[in-house]
């Protein structure tokens, strides 16, 4: 996995109640920090990882409120 994944970002930037999760793309505030530093590997972990969190029941009832 050489090549970067392009960004989940979706431009819609709000934190969850917890104020550690975006509700747009699912990664954390830590992994939206690391992003532009990331290997390529880490950044397809971080895209699996929020993938992965926006799938989830409690990400889903959030998104529609």
């Amino acid at each position: 996995m050489n090549s970067r994944p392009l960004s989940p970002c979706k431009d819609i930037c709000a934190l969850d109640d917890s104020a550690s999760v975006c509700t747009g793309c699912g990664r954390t505030v830590a992994e939206i920090a690391e992003w532009g530093s990331a290997t390529a590997s880490r950044q397809h972990e971080i895209v699996r990882r929020s993938s992965a969190r926006m799938r989830s029941p409690a990400s889903q009832a959030h998104s529609k409120t």
